[in-house]
């Protein structure tokens, strides 16, 4: 009764470090598909990019004004965009500063 115990036992730690054999080799086989995956990513991000690049350059060679008075349209819109989210933020810090203190007065 010994011996087939031991034996038993010898045969599920045989049948476990197979199991875990296996898995370690899924878990590496996993991680080199990721990062294969990683790279072709990368590769191709880095191919657009430098394709609209290149578009970029040949438009500003063929168009040159109208590339400029583009420019120059984003930046005013831009600008005026920014202004007016300054502005709206500065009346609603005053609105608040206002409020707190009209709070103040009340709790007095």
């Amino acid at each position: 009764m010994t011996q087939t115990v031991l034996e038993q036992m010898g045969v599920q730690i045989d049948e476990t470090a197979q199991s875990a054999s296996r898995a370690a080799t899924a878990v590496a086989d996993a991680l080199e598909d990721g990062g294969g995956a990683a790279r072709r990513v990368t590769k191709q991000g880095s191919d657009a990019a430098t394709e609209l690049l290149d578009d970029t350059r040949r438009r500003v060679r063929k168009h040159p004004l109208e590339t400029v008075a583009a420019t120059f349209a984003a930046g005013i819109g831009a600008g005026a965009l920014i202004g007016w989210m300054m502005k709206r933020k500065k009346r609603c810090d005053c609105a608040d500063v206002q409020e707190r203190a009209d709070t103040r007065e009340k709790v007095r």
